[in-house]
């Protein structure tokens, strides 16, 4: 793919780096433009680009999901189109050692705010989704109904961290109260688990004895708002390709990994 790409963009809190990106594009960094604002947070601050940009803006209440879920858990079913067990094979958010019924309450109430999220985005098309402060972990239920080739992914996230240490909600605390002497920020292809997808680019910087970990976070979103923009960039061009690598690990086992390659005009 190469040339102006349409870009949906999935938020939850201020926006900063959706902000970030809408000044990309208008500035003629990003060959794209965003096509819509989704957020799974109805009062999320960031859907404030919506109006101010003539950006359609939709919103799906998960709170709300999860919460009528919780309070019905065995009358709780998920969309018509979903399949628990094939969900269940393919993720790997919980572990063996959640209890199914929590994992089935967890996957059910996902699939059934991912289903309205799906049904709202599906008026705007767009080539690229961007997970920009989504707070919220996608099951394989949304992931393939967005990924229609497996080979080319279509959602990407960026993280306060450098993956795959510190995946989670908290990047930059974790990094910090680690004690870490460098910090940075990751863009990845989204895959089934939590931060675990494919590495398209990172930036660092050094973590000294002054910071404090406001300090540290400031700095890391001084690197996301240049670096994100930088990676849509290079889906937009078509210069981002996801191929399997197998490493011999030097005992006779091989791990297998999808890595990304950045392609030379």
């Amino acid at each position: 793919m190469a040339g102006s790409i349409r870009i949906g963009v999935l938020i939850s809190g201020t926006g900063s780096n959706l902000g970030a990106i809408l000044d990309a594009c208008r500035a003629g960094r990003i060959d794209g433009r965003v096509v819509f604002i989704g957020s799974d947070n109805p009062e999320a601050p960031g859907l404030r680009y919506g109006p101010r940009y003539d950006i359609p803006v939709l919103t799906v209440d998960y709170r709300e999901i999860i919460s009528r879920v919780r309070r019905d858990p065995q009358g709780a079913a998920g969309p018509p189109d979903f399949d628990l067990d094939e969900v269940l094979a393919k993720q790997s958010l919980l572990d063996g050692d959640t209890p199914p019924e929590r994992r089935r309450i967890f996957l059910v109430s996902r699939a059934l705010a991912e289903a309205e999220l799906l049904a709202a985005m599906k008026p705007h098309s767009f080539d690229l989704l961007v997970l920009a402060g989504f707070m919220r972990t996608l099951t394989p239920y949304f992931i393939d109904r967005v990924n229609v080739s497996p080979a080319e992914p279509r959602i990407m996230n960026i993280h306060p961290a450098l993956l795959p240490a510190f995946p989670g909600v908290d990047g930059y605390g974790d990094t910090y109260r680690y004690g870490c002497k460098v910090a940075g920020c990751t863009v990845h292809f989204v895959d089934y688990g939590e931060d675990s997808g494919p590495i398209i680019a990172q930036r660092c910087f050094p973590v000294t004895e002054n910071d404090t970990l406001e300090s540290v976070r400031k700095k890391g979103l001084e690197q996301e708002w240049a670096l994100f923009p930088e990676c849509i960039q290079l889906f937009a061009r078509g210069r981002l390709k996801t191929v399997v690598r197998r490493f011999d690990t030097g005992d006779g086992k091989t791990i297998q990994r999808t890595v990304v390659r950045i392609i030379s005009e």
